[in-house]
């Protein structure tokens, strides 16, 4: 007889109450004080109102008008505790005994019960979640059972369990990832932008990302849950071809015994049970090394799903952060006041006059101007200009030449001299410059020019390397300089 045959017809009138969130509050209180009573078989009638009464100062309630239940009975705040009780055993949330070492009546939640509380507890404190559902917690059945002598496969049905709760975690901040980031592209203005992010950091999927990617970060315990699931795996083929060995060895002394028709029964049963439980044995070793499987399947699953919520958070995080940018540009165009108020003094007549009330309200120090379409602000062209060549003009004969002294550069030295002093300082077809090439400034120039012709006309054709820095006896620094051909 499973658990939904037993819960009575009326168990389901708290939800239809109009007092469902008290009735469901003064549930929790009882059941989170039922495990501290000193009688083994629960609460008194008289504990269970007391602690209804203390719940019932904590929530708000209007008592200033008369109130009525389901059944008709005025409610006050003196009676609500005991008219509640009195609603929880007959519609089958309680179940009533009397206790004769107490002398009294105590109540008790049964089975089918339980779950709904444990339920509504869930739906107002989301601390069990942050446990039940994370990395650690499949680690740790997997170290126990690691460690475990017995091998109990109720440990790794732990740990399949808290993997498809983890992937289903996954899936569900994944929804509501999706969900969030629309209500926050849909604001139009910064307070309800505001009012979505104030939100999202009281949310519960908001503090289980939180602990994901922090505390429990699936990276740190993914390689560890991976090694866990190769150990035991070895582990458990070991043990199996030790009990596969010995179930071999009994086979082969009860086939002995059939044929010799030993009349020691008592042997025989030995063997049978023996063969019994390694047989069991075996069985257990096959079902936990499935189980593994699924563990490692789940944690492949739970590695792309938690892969692609950080994908999809920075994708959902970009659209939002576009949203807010761009009010920050154009600003609450429906919401703003400001604007209608510039449209309705478009539309009226009596604009002059509605100006001239205002800029007394507001005191302007100085007179109000219409504004026009040169008075806003407008962006620069930020754009560079287009390089245009310029024609080379040729020069006449009929120009100044001191003008012309001015702007042609007369050459210091001529190609004849730098082709001489690179010749010089060349050491099977390379240039080298050492601490004895620059001699005196007008090296040092050279030098200057060797270079600058190595680099813009080179084109390819050679190899230069600047070396460290070099100082002569004069004081003249400067930079170890190669210049080799290509080959």
């Amino acid at each position: 007889m499973n658990l939904i045959s037993r819960i009575p017809k009326d168990f389901y009138k708290v939800f239809g109450s109009k007092y469902m969130e008290f009735y469901m509050q003064f549930l929790v209180a009882v059941y989170e004080e039922s495990s501290q009573s000193y009688s083994l078989l629960g609460l008194t009638e008289g504990e269970c109102q007391t602690i209804m009464n203390e719940q019932l100062a904590r929530m708000t309630l209007d008592w200033s008008e008369e109130r009525f239940d389901e059944e008709g009975e005025l409610l006050t705040r003196s009676n609500m505790a005991m008219i509640s009780l009195r609603h929880f055993e007959d519609w089958g949330w309680l179940r009533r005994d009397y206790d004769e070492t107490l002398n009294s009546y105590v109540v008790s939640f049964p089975e089918y019960s339980q779950l709904y509380v444990e339920l509504f507890r869930n739906l107002y404190s989301d601390e069990d979640s942050k446990e039940r559902e994370s990395v650690l917690a499949v680690y740790s059945h997997l170290y126990t059972y690691s460690s475990d002598r017995e091998k109990n496969n109720d440990i790794l049905k732990s740990a399949l369990h808290t993997s498809r709760a983890l992937l289903q975690m996954l899936a569900n901040m994944q929804e509501g990832m999706r969900g969030y980031f629309d209500e926050l592209s849909s604001q139009r203005s910064f307070l309800g932008i505001q009012e979505v992010l104030v939100k999202e950091i009281n949310n519960s999927d908001s503090q289980k990302y939180a602990i994901l990617t922090t505390t429990d970060s699936f990276y740190r315990y993914k390689e560890a849950v991976k090694e866990l699931i190769e150990k035991n795996l070895g582990e458990n083929e070991t043990r199996r071809e030790g009990f596969v060995e010995k179930l071999r060895d009994i086979q082969v002394q009860l086939a002995r015994e059939e044929q010799e028709k030993s009349e020691e029964r008592n042997v025989q049963n030995k063997l049978s049970i023996q063969r019994y439980r390694l047989e069991r044995a075996v069985k257990l070793c096959d079902e936990a090394n499935e189980m593994l499987y699924r563990i490692s399947r789940e944690f492949d699953a739970i590695e792309r799903r938690y892969n692609m919520l950080i994908e999809q958070k920075t994708v959902f995080a970009s659209r939002a952060a576009a949203r807010i940018r761009y009010i920050l540009m154009e600003g609450a165009v429906e919401e703003d006041q400001t604007i209608a108020f510039v449209n309705l003094l478009t539309q009226s007549e009596k604009r002059d006059e509605i100006l001239d009330k205002l800029s007394q309200k507001m005191k302007l120090t100085e007179p109000y101007r219409v504004m026009n379409e040169k008075s806003l602000y407008q962006r620069r062209d930020r754009k560079k200009e287009a390089f245009v060549q310029q024609a080379v003009t040729e020069v006449t004969e009929q120009a100044d030449s001191e003008e012309m002294n001015e702007y042609v550069l007369k050459p210091l030295y001529t190609q004849k001299e730098i082709r001489e002093f690179r010749k010089q300082n060349e050491q099977e077809g390379n240039f080298i410059v050492t601490k004895d090439t620059v001699k005196s400034m007008e090296d040092l120039e050279k030098l200057f020019l060797v270079w600058q012709d190595a680099t813009e006309v080179a084109e390819g054709t050679e190899e230069i390397e600047v070396g460290e820095e070099l100082e002569n006896e004069n004081g003249l620094r400067f930079s170890k300089l190669v210049i080799k051909k290509s080959q």
